[in-house]
């Protein structure tokens, strides 16, 4: 069993009237079985509707199954007894990072986790330089968090769930409110995490852009996972991921249409020099390639 473990989840979203009777019920996650090992990075893709925030809800125990399970590092979601030990052990970050940080310096904020848990005084201040080092934001300790960029308090956001020491970080569409460098400055940190900290992370984002580095992505479509592989599997299925109304990054929607046109490329290309490796030798004449190999050779 992995760190995160789904077995048949189904969660409904169930409204009632004023007297408690049932007026809808929309099914939100409907049969999953998904299992996600310990240090991996996995994006997971979905249109709106499609349960994947849902999803994130159910592993760190905010929302707990209508029928099924899951488990946390082999804990049920549903102990009670196991509650704390589970969102201890899988931190969230929100799309908002408004909405998670209450301090009023930001070495306020990412003590404040590991200070509900009762960790002693000189371990939090441990706890806190490393985390705010982790995120590249020790020189803004001091600073209040209403000074900092929208990028720079996503950061202070995972510093305050790194503090509690989480074997799993969840971020639940992290840069949907940032600027473009502010994405990546969020991406470009978690990525760190999970390969020096070896932390394992579950990315829900609708910029494929950013999981083109991830070890897995997941697609759900209406409550039920629809495609499970490497981003190479996953976007070299462009005419299902569209049906599936979802994008792909744009240089692999590029060689896509090329492709379709009769250019001789590979399904899956993911980056603007994987591309331009696969064009040089179709777009030049053999006799240049030739040239520009001998003139190569002659400088050596």
């Amino acid at each position: 069993m992995g760190i995160i473990k789904a077995s048949r989840l189904i969660y409904d979203y169930i409204r009632r009237d004023e007297d408690d009777h049932v007026e809808e019920v929309n099914r939100a996650i409907d049969g999953l079985d998904l299992d996600i090992k310990a240090g991996d990075f996995v994006a997971i893709l979905g249109h709106n509707g499609s349960g994947k925030s849902t999803f994130a809800k159910q592993v760190n125990g905010i929302l707990l199954p209508t029928e099924g399970t899951v488990w946390i590092s082999g804990m049920n979601t549903t102990d009670d007894d196991h509650i704390w030990d589970i969102r201890k052990t899988a931190g969230m970050v929100f799309q908002n990072p408004d909405n998670q940080i209450i301090g009023n310096i930001v070495e306020e904020d990412v003590g404040f986790g590991p200070e509900n848990l009762g960790v002693p005084t000189d371990e939090i201040w441990r706890r806190v330089d490393e985390s705010l080092a982790a995120v590249g934001m020790t020189a803004y300790r001091l600073k209040s968090p209403n000074k900092l960029s929208g990028g720079q308090k996503q950061r202070v956001a995972i510093a305050g769930v790194m503090a509690m020491k989480p074997q799993c970080i969840i971020l639940d569409e992290p840069t949907a409110m940032l600027d473009p460098n502010g994405r990546k400055e969020v991406i470009r940190t978690v990525h760190e995490l999970n390969k020096k900290e070896g932390i394992t992370v579950l990315l829900i984002t609708h910029y494929m852009e950013e999981v083109i580095e991830a070890d897995r992505v997941i697609v759900m479509d209406d409550g039920r996972l629809v495609m499970d592989g490497t981003p190479r599997e996953v976007f070299s299925r462009v005419r299902e991921l569209k049906d599936y109304r979802l994008d792909v990054p744009q240089v692999t929607e590029l060689a896509y249409e090329l492709k379709q046109e009769g250019a001789e490329l590979p399904d899956g290309i993911l980056t603007i020099e994987e591309l331009t490796e696969h064009l040089l030798p179709i777009l030049q004449p053999d006799e240049i390639q030739e040239e520009i190999i001998a003139g190569s050779e002659s400088e050596i």
